[in-house]
């Protein structure tokens, strides 16, 4: 089987030209793990790839769902694997290729959480309570006996929302305060650009600008005007939801664009710390290329 590439790291840190051109190198396509490019619509704020920066390769999973949707950790899980199944049954290369650190070990492993069996009992307890009440209402309620897992599931995922309140339910013991298995789907390798905190920031706040000058502003109010509520899970990406509040407070361009740079480098800070604790990670330099991962690639 051959192995999956995957392409990772922080916003603005070069992954989106170098997964097109590992691609070409090893007779892959891109398979996208970004939790907002799956977004029909959300282009500018996302650093969607155009056309010409796709150059030709076959990209997977942008521009799959309609903004005014949910998209779960799960729906990714089971839109991915026969993309990758497909890719590698032609025998061409999945490069994996984004920021959303959930999404990307969604696909590499096969997750059993805390050892406790599974009770349709238990589940269709919560199913029900989410039906009638609301995906909130249950994440409220991991939320109260489980705070550490409710941090890291959003409250769409309701299937794994719902895992943990079974575990806990059956076992008396918080999903986070148990060992988790992950079993690998896949062989592979991945790479990462490792740039310096202050030359990475300095990219996302030249990104930033460039984003607002290419019209982020009028974007979201498109998005709004046609019917995108403001509390669409899309519409909490970053650089969107501080468009929404601009749009709603009238501040100005200056202060939003600090604000959005701010939440970016935040956000690519926990990014960073999130894939370096990466198996099979090659922290790369700024500058090298193709020629390092397919050493990368070919020698494990």
């Amino acid at each position: 089987m051959r192995k999956l590439l995957v392409v990772c790291g922080p916003t603005a840190s070069g992954k989106t030209s170098l997964a097109v051109a590992c691609a070409k190198a090893l007779d892959g396509e891109v398979v996208s793990a970004d939790a907002f490019l799956i977004y029909r619509g959300l282009n500018i704020g996302t650093a969607k790839p155009t056309q010409a920066e796709r150059a030709g390769i076959p990209h997977h999973l942008i521009d799959v769902a309609d903004p005014r949707d949910s998209f779960s950790v799960s729906d990714y899980e089971e839109s991915a694997i026969p993309v990758i199944e497909d890719i590698l049954a032609r025998g061409k290369t999945p490069v994996i290729c984004g920021g959303t650190g959930f999404y990307i070990n969604a696909v590499l492993y096969r997750h059993h959480f805390g050892g406790a069996s599974a009770s349709p009992e238990i589940r269709r307890k919560y199913e029900k309570i989410a039906e009638e009440e609301g995906r909130e209402s249950l994440h409220a309620r991991l939320r109260e006996v489980d705070p550490e897992s409710a941090a890291i599931l959003h409250p769409n995922d309701v299937k794994r929302v719902i895992r943990a309140l079974e575990i806990y339910e059956q076992t008396g013991k918080k999903k986070s305060e148990q060992a988790d298995g992950e079993t690998p789907r896949y062989p592979f390798v991945a790479v990462a650009y490792d740039w310096p905190r202050e030359e990475l920031y300095a990219r996302i706040n030249a990104r930033v600008g460039e984003m607002l000058q290419r019209g982020l502003v009028e974007e979201v109010r498109g998005l709004l005007n046609g019917g995108v509520p403001e509390t669409a899970q899309s519409m909490q990406a970053i650089g969107y939801k501080e468009v929404v509040e601009f749009l709603k407070n009238g501040d100005n361009l200056s202060t939003l664009s600090d604000i959005i740079s701010k939440n970016t480098r935040n956000y690519a800070k926990r990014q960073c710390t999130f894939f370096k604790k990466m198996q099979n990670l090659h922290l790369m330099k700024p500058g090298e290329g193709v020629q390092e991962v397919k050493q990368f690639y070919e020698c494990e």
